[in-house]
C-alpha cells in the first residue's frame, strides 16, 4: 500500500516522528503542497493522509487508486465527504484527542485577561518597577476569575472540558448549545441570554452554515460592558471588523483569540493594532502529548480500515 502525506509541516516541526506509519506500507511524505501539485503528488496513491490539504472531488476523480483518506484532524471541511462516499473512498478523522490542550490554552488566555500578567511582566522587564515609588505597582487593571459568570457556546467534549476547569476556579457556568440533553448537570440557556450575562464568552463550536458569523456587532452590542471573548475554535464564527470595533470602543474589555478567519494571518487582517487583543498563531491543539496522541489514533484508523472495522468514519 502507499500512503502520501501532504502537509507534514502542519504535524510536526521535527519533534514529532512520523516514522512508525511505514508499518502500513510504503510511504511519501511532503511538507506541504499546493493545489496545483496535489494529483501528480497522490496519483497513484492507494491512501492519503492530511490535516488541512483540500481534497476536492475534482481531485478524487483525478485519483482512481484513492481509497482512503486520514486526517490529522477533527474538521473534515477541506474533504468532498460526499463526493466520498459515491466514491467508496473512506474518509477518517481524529475525535476528541484535544480537549485538555484547548481547554489548557482558553484558560491561559482567560487569566492572562484577568491578570495582565504579560503586561506586569514587561513592566518588570523595562526597569519599571525599579523606579516605582510604591512597592506594589498595580498599574494595568486585574479582576479575580473566582465569582465570574462563562459563557461557554458549544458544549462538545471541549466545552465539557472547559466547563470542569471554570467549576474548579469557582466560575459560575452558563452554557448555550444546541444539544442541552447532553449537558444535564449545566444551565443551558439561549445565545441572547448567555450574551447578557456572561463576564467572560468562550467559544467552543464547530463552524458550519448556522454558526458562521454569529458574533457580529449585535452578538456583541448584546454582552455586559467590560466583558471578556475568547475564541479557540474557528475563526469564521466571529465577525472581525465588528470585534475590532467593540474592542476600540472599549465595549469589550478584551479578547484573545487562537484563530482567524483567514489563516495564516494577512498582512490586512482587520484585528492588527486591535485594543486589548491577543492573538496567537493557532497553536491550541499543538502541544507534542497532544500531536502524539493524535498520530496515535491516525494510526488506529488506518488499522481499523485495513481489518474492514474503520473508525471515526466522516464520510
Amino acid at each position: 500500500m502507499k500512503i502520501v502525506i501532504t502537509d507534514r509541516d502542519t504535524v510536526t516541526s521535527g519533534d514529532l516522528s512520523l516514522d512508525s506509519l511505514e508499518r502500513f506500507g510504503e510511504v511519501v511524505s511532503y511538507g506541504l503542497t499546493a493545489p496545483e501539485q496535489l494529483i501528480e503528488r497522490i496519483a497513484d496513491a492507494d491512501a492519503v493522509l492530511c490535516n488541512k490539504t483540500q481534497i476536492t472531488a475534482e481531485v478524487m476523480d483525478a485519483c482512481p487508486k484513492l481509497r482512503y483518506v486520514g486526517l490529522f484532524a477533527t474538521g473534515y471541511n477541506n474533504i468532498d465527504v460526499v463526493h466520498a462516499a459515491k466514491k467508496g473512498i473512506t474518509v477518517c478523522n481524529a475525535g476528541e484527542y484535544s480537549s485538555d490542550a484547548v481547554a489548557q490554552l482558553t484558560f491561559a488566555m482567560l487569566l492572562e485577561l484577568c491578570t495582565s500578567l504579560s503586561r506586569y511582566s514587561a513592566y518588570t522587564a523595562s526597569g519599571g518597577w525599579v523606579t516605582s515609588p510604591v512597592f506594589s505597582a498595580f498599574i494595568h487593571p486585574q479582576r479575580e476569575i473566582a465569582g465570574m459568570t462563562l459563557g461557554i457556546v458549544g458544549c462538545g467534549s471541549i466545552g465539557r472540558r472547559v466547563a470542569r476547569v471554570a467549576a474548579a476556579f469557582g466560575m459560575k457556568v452558563l452554557v448555550y448549545t444546541r444539544t442541552p440533553e447532553k449537558c444535564p448537570d449545566m444551565e443551558c440557556v439561549s445565545f441572547d441570554e448567555l450574551l447578557s450575562r456572561s463576564d467572560a464568552v468562550t467559544v467552543h463550536c464547530p463552524l458550519t452554515d448556522a454558526t458562521a458569523g454569529m458574533f457580529n456587532a449585535e452578538a456583541f452590542g448584546k454582552m455586559k460592558q467590560g466583558a471578556f471573548f475568547v475564541n479557540t475554535s474557528r475563526g469564521g464564527v466571529v465577525n472581525e471588523p465588528a470585534l475590532r470595533e467593540a474592542l476600540d470602543s472599549g465595549r469589550l474589555g478584551g479578547a484573545a483569540l487562537d484563530v482567524l478567519a483567514v489563516e495564516p494571518m494577512r498582512a490586512d487582517c482587520p484585528l492588527l493594532g486591535a485594543k486589548n487583543l491577543i492573538i496567537t498563531p493557532h497553536v491550541a491543539w499543538a502541544p507534542l502529548e497532544t500531536r502524539q496522541r493524535l498520530l496515535g489514533i491516525v494510526e488506529s484508523n488506518i488499522e481499523g480500515w485495513l481489518k474492514g472495522e474503520p473508525r471515526n468514519v466522516v464520510s
